[in-house]
């Protein structure tokens, strides 16, 4: 990793003119809080010509004047020469109060006290809790207490980190050749993140060499591949292994993890407790298609993207246009003789004009070189879409939603902003237009980024965008419900993952053999999203109820969970218990109350079809209702009065 030590930095040795220079690339009203801690003077974020006017996702400017911004790096200047001059010297840290007001400087907004605990653990301007790099040890009963995690994606790569650090014995089991999960396996063309770079990263592994502010796979790929290196966590790993089934012995309170590699080899582990952290975006699911095998060229799925098809100068169908779709047509759309994109709904999105642009040298240099620079810049991405009050997605009860456009005032005038910025985007095309406004409430699905590449490739001559149903696919192409016909060469069926299975296909078996899948049925659900009656010593990581709709990142989720499961393991081993799980009550008593709350969201809503968030009943299960800091709070430490604890 070329990132510096997390909470110093690196010496600056540049000329007085590069400094200059390089501060016309800074977001400066990140800059203005690292000048505080530079300084020791509050003064930055207390001149009211320096203040930003507001803050917006993806907005890193904070809507200042080119004047103020201007004056505010010619302010900055002198003090970072000397702050060079001096060696790097700071002066005391800013106290607690202070880190307060910087924070409702920067979020251009009052942080309330209960959402304050999780925004300074987030910041984490002491260090604490930062993993070493030395590993313990592992002897005694920790050594006689093996783990076993499922699954080396984001999550999995977390949760060996935590466990090598505990100086747990563990092991590692993944399907692929390689750390990282979805960003392994999907390397379609144009494949990114929708979450701002620096906070889509572990906050103890923040990056200062992202060339992206949305990086690409290929980057995202290496990111794991580098901090699973540093940290040591190769050799714990098995890769191009599968896990079979896990069974739980109650005599031993151990599970035998049945394990299948490559060769066809099968093996047996034993694990005094698993951590399942599989991930949703990495099971295909093709569509019921009549003709899916006739097709005479190369089919494939998006997660399987066949790199040796040469698809330029090609006639290119596309099935499916929600998130990988949306990104592979502007990226192919140049190359290709003929795009069909056949959409079967229509998607909101929402303004980002920073989603294809590069990270400048200058921000890099900042969060490289100025003190504290790089963590409230992760602030400055978190707080706008921290959700901490989730009105916005909530329905209104008194709400007139006969016409199924709008669950709320708030919410209609999303609608309308969303639709605004389509509308510009597209100009004088009343038919494109309508193809692509959504018949369903804003947010209520996947809400899409786009900086004009989206609209813009559906406006190209040689782009189709098709909104019929397909009645099958023939030899040479693809047949609408109409009749249409739509000639291809290539088809690649972008049409999501099985993201409602979870552990599939697994066979995971808790006390008297009972089953998790018939446990579960077709709502499956976890204390927290983390733990399962009846399987004692299973932990979920992205498990039930934890996907995010409203803002925040998974990797702040994971290690909200990774923090509650150590926790867990923890009181296992100092008090020498067989079998930890929740109570019959607590489960059930969580269960009703996601239930109820996930009722009162958008997601839920009647006017929303063809969600991959609901299942085959409309029912949604996969989601968090929970405000960031709320589940941050509940997961910061174990209540073991909820649980079974059995020696």
């Amino acid at each position: 990793m070329t990132a510096p030590d997390l909470y110093g930095f690196t010496p600056i040795t540049d000329d007085d003119a590069t400094i200059a220079a390089l501060l016309n690339e800074v977001s400066v009203p990140t800059l203005l809080c690292a000048m505080v801690h530079l300084t020791g003077d509050p003064a930055w974020i207390r001149d009211d010509k320096l203040k930003p006017a507001g803050l917006f996702l993806n907005e890193y400017q904070g809507f200042m004047s080119e004047e103020a911004k201007a004056e505010a790096r010619a302010r900055a200047l002198p003090e970072i020469l000397a702050f060079r001059d001096r060696g790097g010297v700071l002066p005391p840290a800013p106290s607690d109060e202070l880190i307060h007001e910087i924070m409702c400087f920067l979020g251009c907004a009052d942080i309330p006290e209960d959402v304050l605990p999780m925004m300074l653990s987030e910041l984490n301007l002491d260090g604490t809790g930062v993993p070493s790099l030395e590993a313990p040890p592992v002897t005694g009963d920790r050594q006689a207490f093996p783990v076993v995690v499922i699954g080396c994606g984001q999550s999995g790569l977390l949760a060996g980190i935590k466990l090598r650090e505990a100086g747990i014995a563990f092991t590692i089991i993944e399907k692929n050749p390689g750390p990282g999960g979805t960003w392994w396996e999907n390397s379609y063309p144009g494949a990114r993140v929708d979450v701002g770079s620096h906070f889509y990263c572990y906050s103890f592994e923040p990056a200062d060499h992202w060339t992206e502010y949305f990086s690409q796979q290929p980057e995202l790929r290496q990111y794991f591949v580098e901090v699973m290196g540093k940290y040591g966590i190769e050799p714990h790993c098995r890769f191009n292994t599968e896990v079979i089934s896990a069974d739980f012995d109650e005599a031993t309170g151990t599970w035998t993890v049945r394990v299948r590699a490559a060769d066809g080899t099968v093996d047996e582990l034993p694990a005094r407790a698993v951590i399942s952290a599989v991930g949703a975006l990495n099971r295909p699911q093709l569509p019921n298609i009549d003709g899916i095998d006739d097709f005479n060229g190369p089919t494939f799925h998006s997660i399987r993207w066949n790199h040796d098809v040469d698809y330029r100068g090609k006639k290119f169908a596309l099935i499916g246009a929600g998130a990988t779709g949306f990104q592979i047509a502007p990226t192919i759309a140049d190359d290709v003789e003929q795009l069909t994109v056949f959409q079967r709904t229509a998607q909101w999105m929402f303004p980002n004009p920073n989603y294809h642009e590069p990270v400048p040298d200058g921000m890099k240099w900042a969060i490289r070189h100025l003190p504290y620079f790089g963590r409230w810049f992760r602030f400055l991405i978190l707080w706008p879409g921290a959700g901490t009050d989730l009105v916005g997605p909530r329905i209104d009860p008194e709400w007139d939603d006969r016409d199924g456009l709008a669950v709320s005032e708030r919410n209609l005038a999303t609608r309308n902003f969303f639709l605004g910025f389509m509308a510009d985007q597209i100009g004088n095309d009343p038919e494109l237009l309508a193809k692509v406004t959504p018949d369903y409430p804003a947010t209520g699905k996947r809400t899409l980024q786009d900086n004009g590449s989206w609209l813009g490739c559906l406006q190209k001559d040689n782009v189709d965008l098709v909104r019929t149903g397909i009645q099958r696919i023939e030899p040479d192409g693809v047949r609408t419900v109409d009749g249409e016909f739509y000639e291809a060469d290539i088809i690649c069926f972008a049409t999501g993952f099985r993201h409602n299975d979870f552990l599939w296909p697994m066979e995971i078996r808790g006390r008297n053999g009972q089953r998790l899948n018939d446990f579960w049925g077709d709502e499956p659900g976890a204390y927290l999203g983390i733990t399962v009656p009846g399987f004692p010593n299973l932990f979920c990581m992205y498990g039930p109820g934890t996907n995010l709709a409203s803002g925040g990142s998974l990797i702040f989720h994971s290690e909200c969970q990774i923090s509650y499961i150590m926790g867990c393991i923890e009181k296992m081993l100092d008090d020498e218990l067989t079998a930890l799980e929740p109570t019959v009550e607590a489960y059930e008593t969580y269960d009703e109350l996601i239930r109820d709350e996930i009722s009162q969201m958008v997601w839920s809503h009647w006017a929303i079809t063809n969600s991959h968030y609901k299942n085959s009943k409309g029912n949604v299960h996969t989601l968090s209702p929970w405000p960031l800091h709320v589940y941050q709070a509940w997961t910061r430490q174990p209540d073991f009065s909820k649980f079974v604890l059995t020696k």
